[in-house]
């Protein structure tokens, strides 16, 4: 109980503290939002209208403690450009973002843990230095240049893929019920639009995925050749238990402590990288919603998907502590 609580306090702390420095940095930087949508041909008068109507006439420490206020209430404000309410509009992006997150980081979570295991395995071999050579692609590979790379080969020379969006426009997406396209077409049983969301998201997934992946193909390699050259994992040999066993049950249960973690901070690295990725493939998701705003100089909808990447990155990193305890006995004793 002692230990959820804490994480509950550094939940709420962390999340009051964005919102000041957010709130504080996007209402420092130049442009002016109420002249913005007033237009270019607006008179000053039109333009103290929009400014006074919506609260930026009023000091900034007094507009900071409107907003802190009505964020307690569950009021993010509203768009200046769009005119609809920023909490809205999160829940309308947020779906799109999370589907390819949690995409991204299944293929990154199966495929590093699965070839940093067998390159442990067949260390120094031809599968090794092939691997560790696609590991430190994986770190390099700017995210933009990557997507370009599979647009052109993979959508635009072999028509294979859509380049961009989530879904075709002439089609009707999933009805909604989780916001997950993937999900919801296999609740309504609908396998075609389940083949057809699947197309769209393939390559921004693969790109998003290949840093997360190469990171936790090394961290799950490196701490699997320290595992299987311990002493615990040679007297497991020494007593005739069979390689599959050994492998599978005494050296990858204690590699897996660090693996949890480099996914943890992964998962929020890729929540803030989807600005990238979504603006390469036009994808309807947080990151490119924030990027739009920010060119309109229309910064409550910035600080919201701020807000929304940091609640969900202290709460993968809270689930991962929860893990920690749940793999490894001596943290559920000293909890």
């Amino acid at each position: 109980m002692t230990f959820t609580l804490k994480k509950l306090l550094t939940l709420v702390g962390t999340m009051l503290g964005v919102a000041v420095l957010t709130f504080l940095i996007t209402n420092v930087a130049p442009g002016d939002p109420a002249r913005l949508v007033a237009g270019p041909n607006a008179t000053e008068d039109m333009v103290e209208t929009i400014r006074v109507e919506n609260g930026l006439d009023k000091p900034l420490i007094i507009q900071l403690g409107v907003y802190l206020g009505n964020m307690v209430q569950g009021d993010l404000g509203t768009s200046i450009i769009s005119t609809r309410p920023v909490l809205e509009e999160l829940w309308r992006h947020t779906p799109a973002t999370l589907e390819l997150v949690f995409v991204a980081m299944g293929l990154g979570i199966v495929f590093g843990v699965g070839l940093g295991v067998l390159s442990a395995v067949w260390r120094d071999g031809w599968f090794d230095q092939v691997v560790r050579v696609f590991s430190i692609s994986g770190v390099a590979l700017p995210a933009f240049w990557f997507g370009i790379l599979l647009q052109l080969y993979f959508a635009v020379q072999l028509g294979w893929l859509p380049v961009s969006g989530r879904f075709p426009l002439v089609m009707s997406p999933p009805d909604a019920v989780t916001g997950f396209y993937l999900i919801d077409s296999l609740i309504a049983g609908d396998l075609a639009k389940f083949g057809t969301a699947l197309s769209y998201i393939l390559l921004p997934a693969i790109v998003l995925s290949f840093p997360c992946l190469a990171s936790i193909l090394r961290v799950c390699r490196s701490e699997m050749i320290e595992v299987l050259q311990s002493d615990h994992v040679i007297a497991a040999r020494a007593h005739g238990l069979s390689r599959r066993r050994v492998i599978g049950f005494y050296a990858f249960k204690n590699a897996l402590l660090p693996t949890l973690a480099i996914i943890g901070l992964r998962f929020g690295w890729m929540l803030g990288s989807t600005v990238l990725v979504e603006s390469v493939f036009d994808w309807p998701g947080l990151g490119l919603y924030a990027v739009s705003s920010a060119l309109a100089s229309d910064f409550k909808p910035v600080i919201g998907v701020t807000l929304i990447i940091t609640f969900f990155f202290v709460l993968i990193n809270t689930l991962v502590d929860l893990a920690y305890a749940w793999v490894d006995p001596r943290l559920r004793k000293a909890a």
